[in-house]
């Protein structure tokens, strides 16, 4: 028999009984064995606690369960007896206690609400089941209310309320369209888990009359509809529009532009919340932001890390979602909503509860007459549930009394039971967030022996490998079980067999004369019977002559051999694979018995065959390469791999050591220059071959070191320069004797995971380490430091063990040792170990700030004491953040940035500080478990910096002796400005420079006009802001005094107008400079970060058409000029009108239009051959007119009232340019303008180009104004015009 392992003195006891009483409780599922016994109740199945039904259908209350005799069953309603024979809608199925409740023929679902419970009763006792409550679901209709339509500006939040109606389970509520199409949702509109639908900021497309809101109650399978909610979103255009038709052109008017706002919670609202969650359960928290831009939320748990592989992030992250919440999910959670003008946070504070969870359920337990027993019933939550026993359903205080029974708060204790202390036991473990309750029952039996393995079981294994031989066995008292070989054999004993608690015997390394009948026999009290069952070994199959490997020319033929030798009593299979896969469907491939040819090879034939042999009780392969060359191979000599060795021999056996010899295969032209020796464990790893040493070539034997407990087969393998051989054959088997382990687990540590525990874990030895059957490991602590007894406790082949109830971080010696059947490992070192941490209790203190400059500064602080680190100290977090900026004294939230100083550090610096501020900081201890209290707030200001330099330097109106200087204020000034400084230089031609002029500017001014300046001279800047510190970096300018008043010798382009379609513009400029220059216009979208793009304009023209623009659009455009070095006009901002599907797509596919655009053409055709015949004949049009009256119009340009010839007017050049277009910087046109200029060619305001910028202005005849629609451009467009816009 096994031997069984010591405990200490005062737990030998206890063990000898938990042992006595666990064994006890094996009953084997044998169907015919369970008939027979007499069994307690046991609910098998029952409807869940809350159950909700559909009112429309019959209830069925579930209620099935076991035992022998079968049981009865009974209900009670509310608490009290349930006839259900008084009551013709309730039947009970037969032979169960499921009820069934005919709703569907007149009864009520609502009369049947309540909690019900079950019980199930025979002459051994009760079973009950849960409180089952009963509740109808509902789903009522939506109450009717009055909806007002919305009514919102352009960039305004807006909140949908959906207000379902309270349903039983509650509904899902989702938005959709009258075409029952969901409403996109995005991070700007989505739905809250409330069911409201929130826009962070409203838009034009929003408007909308169809917002309606369902709730699907899924149990009744019903879908309810609130009535439709009317949006209508007005855009500033529109209000604008509206505004000016009610309004004189004198008035003032204009609705203010839809203005950008920092984020607003909509929900949460406040600062702080609170939630309460329960334990396992799915945590959602929500934040939804109002602002423009639209709000990005993020969140985080201040003080911790959201747990990773359990947090996801829903509905574009504004909802955080946590599964399967634990009371360490506890914690202050943050949200903040942010956009490009500030944040908005919210706390919430959550706290995870628990109902009562399984920590021990009770388990039935089966005992002897006399035995004794436990019943335990353990189970947390939070608050900690309360525990109460009930016997048979009635609580136990009140139950008859049983003198073998004693209640000890969780545990039932039973000592020298007899079978009238059979009956069924519940533990009810409750708290205000939910209960459990679990049946055991306790039979008492006394049964005689049973054997249920069948007679006479023939059992087959292979040789050498393990053979277990079963004897399932039942009886009460717990049988003794014994084997013999052979009828009248002795009794089995001995480290060759394995006897195993159910019964069954185990003979690790079988050989042939292990072949025989062997007897089972079990012993109690009551009786004795025995079973024989019959073993037979058989040979193992071995490919004897294996494939080998083959070089072969195309197209010739080869052949693999496989010839096996097996046992005659086993009918063997061979199969052959290419590469591990079916062979080729090819006619080329000849499978014989025990052969594989391959007629006419070809390249693809190249690869790994394998045969596998295969039988009912093993499999064994072989594998060989097949190469396939071009051209016979060479007379030359051939190397290859050496021939595998042979003839292994095993002498010497003993406990630890055996001598290994062989014979060398053939070399094949290449010395062998080293023998690998490998091993197999048969009984721990069979079929995985380990490396245990390796020779040289001249060397055939060797002496090899053993483990004990171990059935060592082994193999070699040749080594050349060419490669290794195949493996040799086995060598014979060899099982070492079992022994002592002579090891002890490596790398144990101790390591708590929470408070108030201390976690043991090991690396597990090997399965040869244990050097014997029954591996275990005791496992010892005790308190360092501490006049205490080493505590130890044996535990299972695992790798780790908790102990409960430790203080908070303390120094434990830890040690592990194995064991097994035999005995001990040597004793173990010890290892220090420290029970798990918990935060830190107090601040550091005496917090001390010294600022060293402007931007940096140091931090002092007290160490805390290490008592009240409680852990590992890790180091120091200190905490700062801005408070405000001292030169501007503003305010506004500004995220606290964390330096992390490791170790048990007393200072640390602070960088990256902001001149001028006021900051706030505390300081934190850290260790393993997390951060400690935050020590009180520090405040310390940062003194003056220098400022950065001003944030642009504009020169404009340049005159003959002056120029205007334009700039702005540093955006970082670190301090109070005191002045700014101005040098400048003349630039010759020669770009040699001249002297410096340096002038001291109050801090109060931001322009300056330059005078008494050299005419047409080039000037170079250098400008810069002061504090009572320095000065900041400068910014550089250069700028030209021009030559005279008349004609400026320096290019420039001016005067650049824009007049904007829906997907095009019309880009025109003045042009002052020398003639030839390529122009190129550049543009981008207002606002953006982008490069700007670039369009080269086809010869020396003063317009430009862009084209392919966005409707609704912003954009940013500016002309330059080619070759001149940063030669290009200012900007100037443009928007394209809204896109107007009726009016580009629909009138131009109209019949009737096309029509009207041909005969428009067809006048105009004719029109035009009409001038050409009055010019051949010497007449002469009024446009021929004007030309030839005056052939420079730089000198005389046109009237605008007579279209005649006139005096240079400034009245005609100051008129307004067309509505859409931006007015020049100057407001004027010089005379010497060009007379390319646009104002010239189309008449003042009358003139037009069409999309490709050629001139119509001329001949489009008097123009009428129409309404602003759509379209910038307030003239009503000519026939030609409005032929060209489809273009």
């Amino acid at each position: 028999m096994m031997k069984e392992m010591s405990v200490s003195a005062s737990k030998a006891s206890l063990v000898l009984f938990l042992c006595q009483m666990i064994s006890a409780l094996d009953v084997p599922l044998d169907s015919k064995l369970l008939e027979e016994l007499s069994q307690p109740p046991t609910i098998t199945q029952q409807s869940p606690k809350d159950y909700i039904v559909d009112p429309r259908e019959n209830i069925v209350i579930q209620c099935e369960a076991k035992g022998k005799p079968p049981p009865s069953f009974s209900w009670t309603r509310n608490g009290t007896h349930f006839d259900i024979d008084k009551d013709a809608q309730v039947t009970m199925k037969p032979n169960s206690g499921t009820l069934v409740i005919n709703i569907m023929n007149g009864g009520k679902a609502e009369a049947y609400e309540g909690v019900y419970q079950c019980t199930a009763r025979n002459e051994r006792g009760a079973a009950i089941s849960n409180n089952i409550v009963i509740r109808p679901s509902r789903s009522p209709l939506w109450t009717k209310e009055k909806l007002e339509p919305n009514h919102v500006r352009e960039g305004d939040s807006l909140v949908l309320h959906c207000r379902p109606p309270v349903g039983l389970p509650p509904p899902i509520i989702f938005w959709m369209d009258n075409a029952f199409q969901r409403l996109p949702q995005s991070e700007r509109v989505s739905q809250g888990l409330n069911g409201d639908l929130y826009f962070s900021n409203v838009q034009p497309e929003d408007t909308r009359e169809d917002y309606i809101c369902y709730a699907r109650f899924n149990h009744t399978q019903t879908i309810q509809q609130k009535q439709p909610i009317s949006v209508k979103v007005f855009s500033m255009d529109s209000l604008n529009d509206t505004i000016a038709a009610n309004l004189s052109d004198t008035d003032i008017f204009g609705a203010k532009p839809v203005t950008e706002r920092q984020p607003v919670l909509l929900t949460p609202t406040g600062s702080t919340s609170t939630k309460v969650e329960l334990r396992g359960n799915v945590l959602l928290l929500e934040c939804i932001a109002a602002g423009l831009p639209t709000p990005v939320i993020r969140w985080i748990k201040e003080g911790g890390e959201l747990p990773a592989n359990r947090t996801f992030f829903e509905n574009f992250k504004k909802t955080l979602k946590i599964i399967d919440v634990s009371e360490a999910d506890s914690g202050n959670y943050k949200c903040i909503a942010r956009n490009i003008l500030g944040s908005a946070h919210h706390v919430i504070s959550v706290t995870v509860k628990a109902a009562p969870y399984w920590i021990t359920a009770p388990r039935n337990l089966v005992l002897s007459p006399g035995e004794d027993g436990t019943l335990i019933c353990r189970a947390n939550g939070n608050p900690k549930p309360n525990i109460s026993w009930l016997a048979n359903g009635v609580p136990i205080a009140i139950a008859p009394e049983d003198p073998s029974r004693k209640v000890d708060g969780d545990t039932i204790i039973f000592s020298h039971v007899q079978e009238r202390s059979s009956a069924v036991y519940q533990c009810n473990a409750s708290n205000e967030y939910g209960y459990l309750l679990a049946n055991a029952f306790v039979n008492v039996l006394a049964e005689p022996p049973r054997i249920l393995t069948p007679a006479n079981k023939l059992y087959q294994v292979i040789a050498d490998s393990p053979a277990l031989l079963d004897c399932a066995y039942f009886g009460s008292p717990k049988p003794e079980i014994e084997w013999f070989k052979g009828v009248k054999g002795s009794i089995l004993r001995g480290n060759e067999y394995v006897f195993h608690d159910n019964g069954t015997l185990e003979i690790p390394v079988a050989q042939k004369d292990s072949t025989g009948t062997y007897t089972c026999v079990a012993r109690n009290a009551l009786g004795k019977i025995q079973n024989e069952v019959q073993l037979e070994v058989k040979d193992p199959t071995m490919i004897i002559k294996q494939p080998e490997y083959k070089v072969i020319q195309r197209y010739g033929q080869v052949s693999f051999e496989c010839i096996i030798k097996h046992d005659s009593t086993l009918s063997p299979t061979i199969i052959w694979l290419k590469d591990n896969d079916e062979l080729p469907d090819d006619e080329r491939f000849l499978v014989g018995k025990d052969n594989l040819t391959i007629m006419n090879v070809t390249d693809k034939d190249d690869g790994t065959y394998t045969c596998i042999v295969n039988t009912t009780l093993d499999s064994v392969s072989a594998s060989a390469v097949l190469t396939v060359v071009a051209a016979p191979p060479t007379p030359a000599i051939i190397y290859a791999r050496p021939n595998p060795p042979f003839d292994l021999e095993l002498t010497g056996q003993l406990e630890r050591s055996v001598e290994l010899s062989w014979i060398p295969g053939d070399e094949n032209n290449s010395p062998i220059t080293n023998f690998v020796i490998e091993y197999e464990d048969g009984l721990h790893e069979p079929g995985v071959w380990h490396y245990q040493t390796e020779v040289p070539g001249t060397q055939t034997t060797v002496q090899l070191k053993l483990s004990p407990y171990v059935n060592y087969s082994f193999r070699v393998i040749a080594v050349n320069e060419i490669g290794r051989s195949q493996p040799s054959e086995p060598s014979e088997q060899y099982l070492t004797k079992s022994a002592n382990p002579d090891e002890n687990p490596s790398n144990v540590q101790g390591i708590g995971s929470e408070p108030d525990n201390l976690v043991i874990t090991w690396e597990s030895l090997k399965g040869f380490q244990s050097n014997g059957p029954g591996l275990q490991y005791k496992v010892s602590w005790r308190q360092k430091d501490v006049d205490d007894e080493w505590t130890s406790v044996i535990v299972a082949n695992v790798s780790k063990y908790i102990v409960s109830g430790t203080p908070t971080f303390v120094p434990y010696e830890i040690k592990v040792q194995a064991l097994n059947d035999l005995g001990y490992a040597p004793e173990p070192s010890e290892v220090i170990g420290h029970s798990g941490e918990d935060l830190p209790m107090v601040a550091p203190g005496n917090v001390q700030v010294h600022v060293i400059n402007s931007t940096l500064a140091k931090v002092h602080w007290d160490t805390v004491p290490l008592k009240t680190v409680r852990g590992h100290l890790q180091g120091y977090k200190v905490y700062y953040w801005k408070v405000q900026n001292l030169s501007r004294r503003s305010r506004r939230h500004v995220e606290k940035k964390i330096l992390t100083f490791r170790g048990n550090k007393t200072f640390g610096m602070l960088p990256g500080l902001e001149p001028y501020s006021s900051y706030k900081l505390n300081v934190r201890v850290v260790n393993g478990k997390g951060e400690g209290p935050a020590s009180p707030d520090k405040v310390f200001k940062t003194p003056e910096g220098v400022p950065s330099s001003p944030s642009f330097l504009r020169i404009t109106n340049p005159t003959l002796d002056s120029l205007t200087l334009e700039w702005g204020s540093p955006t970082h000034p670190n301090g109070v400005l005191t002045s700014y400084i101005l040098k400048f230089q003349p630039i010759n031609n020669t770009h040699e420079l001249g002297p410096l002029v340096e002038i001291r500017i109050p801090a109060n001014e931001s322009s300056l006009i330059l005078k008494n300046l050299n005419y047409s001279t080039r000037y170079k800047f250098y400008f810069n802001a002061q504090t009572s510190v320095g000065s900041g970096s400068q910014i550089t300018e250069e700028a030209i005094t021009i030559m005279d008043e008349v004609q400026p010798l320096y290019p420039r382009i001016r005067n650049v107008t824009t007049a904007a379609a829906e997907t095009y513009a019309n880009i025109s400029w003045e042009y002052e400079g020398p003639d030839h220059a390529n122009f190129y216009v550049e543009y981008g979208v207002a606002g953006s970060k982008e490069d700007w793009k670039k369009e080269i304009v086809n010869g020396s023209r003063s317009f430009f058409v862009l084209k392919g623009l966005t409707p609704g659009t912003a954009y940013k455009v500016r002309v330059g000029a080619e070759g001149l070095s940063g030669f290009r006009s200012s900007e100037d901002v443009f928007e394209t009108g809204p896109a107007m599907a009726s009016r580009q797509v629909d009138i131009a596919t109209q019949g009737w239009f096309i029509g009207l655009m041909c005969a428009v053409a067809l006048l105009i055709l004719i029109l035009l051959i009409v001038c050409f015949i009055r010019r051949n004949k010497g007449g002469k049009y009024p446009v021929k007119e004007k030309e030839d009256a005056h052939a420079d119009p730089e000198i005389q340009p046109m009237k605008e009232d007579d279209g005649t010839f006139g005096e240079y007017s400034d009245a005609e050049d100051h008129k307004p340019l067309k509505k859409g277009s931006r007015t020049p910087s100057d407001r004027t046109v010089k005379k010497e303008d060009s007379d390319d200029s646009l104002v010239d060619y189309g008449e003042g305001v009358n003139g037009q180009f069409n999309e490709d910028g050629s001139f119509i202005g001329q001949y489009s005849g008097k123009k009428e104004k129409e309404p602003a629609e759509g379209n910038e451009s307030s003239e009503a467009p000519s026939p030609v015009n409005a032929m060209n816009s489809f273009v």
